[in-house]
């Protein structure tokens, strides 16, 4: 069985981009009461440093684009922009709402 949405690919217009993908927002706890957002899963055909930039305005914190060893290029954004970033992710049409994986991870970094 062929159906042209299972034999598109990632650059045809019948399969848009970010689909195939979820986005896995992650909270990652730092020490004290220092935390990190991490966003993962964006598709490679949106400008990662872009985004990272619009964020820095919008949510005025800082961040960066960094290579995870196990998950490719992830945004990095400090404290808690979880919500942020569905609502930013959900109004400009980058994802949709079953796109969006929420984890909260306990990692202490000291």
């Amino acid at each position: 069985i062929s159906t042209p949405l299972l034999m598109a690919s990632k650059g045809d217009d019948l399969f848009p981009a970010g689909t195939e993908n979820y986005i896995h927002i992650r909270i990652q706890q730092r020490n004290g009461r220092k935390t990190l957002t991490i966003v993962q899963g964006i598709a490679d055909d949106y400008g990662k440093k872009k985004l990272v930039k619009a964020f820095k305005k919008k949510f005025a914190c800082n961040g960066t684009v960094t290579e995870h060893p196990e998950r490719g290029e992830v945004i990095q954004l400090q404290g808690d922009q979880c919500n942020n970033i569905c609502h930013f992710l959900l109004e400009t049409g980058l994802a949709k709402d079953d796109q969006l994986k929420l984890k909260n991870l306990t990692v202490y970094i000291m």
